[in-house]
């Protein structure tokens, strides 16, 4: 079974999020970068990976999803900011 990712995206600092699963993180990634992703991330601007988990499995990447999805937007700042306190733009990092 193929690994899966669970992302965060944001339009800017502290903005509009939006959490995502998929089985690859660069196409994805990109896709929204160039506004194929999701209806909700086309709307509104939402294109900065800002943070990008690894499971093993998509199963996983799913049910972290699906929590995530759940978490108050405080919590998700918090993940965030561990990880990416500058919310750089992690696709640059994908793809650079």
């Amino acid at each position: 079974m193929k690994g899966g990712w669970v992302y965060i995206l944001a339009n800017r600092y502290r903005g509009t999020l939006y959490v995502g699963v998929t089985s690859d993180i660069a196409v994805r990634s990109w896709q929204h970068q160039r506004g194929e992703g999701a209806d909700f991330t086309r709307r509104h601007g939402v294109k900065r990976l800002v943070c990008a988990e690894e499971y093993p499995t998509i199963l996983e990447a799913i049910a972290r999803e699906k929590a995530l999805k759940k978490w108050r937007r405080e919590w998700k700042i918090e993940l965030i900011e561990k990880a990416n306190p500058d919310w750089d733009n992690l696709f640059e990092r994908l793809n650079g």
